[in-house]
């Protein structure tokens, strides 16, 4: 009789570890009542106010995970994309989500167009280490964007600390273009637009200094713009913290095309001509060291 009541205990025990290590974690049921559809509405509803990740839904019902800042200027962005150049001195190969992984195909002249379709991938964890995109970037109505530079490899509770630029818009301006980025991308084929921004990281000198001396003269900092062309009609979809006004935007714009006749294809375009130094063309170390993250509120 002892021994089948120890047998008992034991199966008992078994039981209960089993139970204890496979049931959900206490984040599971929270995460079946997600309602809030973006990092603003979890912090004006829900009075979510820590920066970390969490849990949204969209339009479809589709739950995903990202990363919210909840106190940068108020709170509540959405981490919606990263870009991150995995060979720098690669010209469209596999990883350039951003801007072809088809290779530099005349016959494909729109590459992959990433900025404008609904195809995801990555995770917000990894968003320093690889490209990332979530249902966020075309299912959010959203009115201003942030970018934050981080060095890449870091963990997110690290990005702040991590970051060699930092910035938002506070014009609503994507109120103007379906609310996002991918209605923005999706209904322009011709130039962009240029908007001012709010440094939180950085500032205008800094910006410059950032960047090549070759190429500070072709634009103006203190802005963020999207959809430009170079002297070779090569689109791009980014200019991070700057205005262009000359030819050479593959020095200092990220992604976008997808035909590249002069190859300066890769989602971070030419920004390694000079091998991260900033005596000549391209971009600093620090920037084609560190992904770019973009948000929105």
């Amino acid at each position: 009789m002892r021994s089948a009541g120890l047998l008992l205990l034991c199966i008992s025990l078994s039981i209960l570890l089993y139970e204890t290590s496979s049931a959900p974690t206490a984040d599971i049921p929270e995460m079946q009542k997600v309602t809030a559809r973006s990092c603003r509405e979890l912090r004006n509803k829900h009075r979510k106010t820590k920066d970390g990740l969490y849990h949204l839904i969209s339009k479809n019902k589709e739950i995903y995970q990202t990363y919210c800042d909840m106190t940068t200027d108020g709170g509540g962005w959405t981490l919606v994309a990263s870009v991150h150049e995995n060979n720098i001195y690669g010209q469209c190969t596999v990883g350039d989500r951003w801007t072809s992984q088809q290779g530099n195909d005349a016959n494909k002249p729109a590459g992959d167009e990433t900025w404008a379709n609904k195809v995801i991938f990555g995770t917000p964890e990894a968003a320093t280490n690889d490209d990332y995109k979530n249902p966020g970037y075309f299912d959010i109505r959203a009115k201003d964007i942030a970018v934050w530079h981080v060095t890449n490899d870091h963990e997110l509770e690290f990005w702040r600390i991590a970051s060699v630029l930092r910035y938002h818009t506070n014009t609503n301006f994507l109120t103007l273009f379906g609310g996002n980025l991918y209605h923005f991308f999706k209904g322009h084929t011709d130039r962009g637009i240029s908007v001012p921004i709010v440094y939180d990281v950085g500032n205008e000198i800094r910006t410059n200094e950032l960047y090549g001396q070759s190429v500070r003269g072709d634009f103006d900092p203190g802005y963020v713009t999207f959809r430009v062309f170079n002297s070779y009609t090569e689109a791009y979809a980014l200019c991070s913290g700057i205005r262009p006004k000359g030819c050479y935007a593959h020095y200092y714009c990220i992604g976008g095309g997808g035909y590249f006749p002069n190859t300066y294809c890769s989602d971070f375009a030419y920004l390694g001509a000079n091998n991260g130094a900033t005596d000549g063309y391209g971009a600093s170390k620090e920037l084609i060291q560190a992904s770019v993250l973009i948000f929105y509120r």
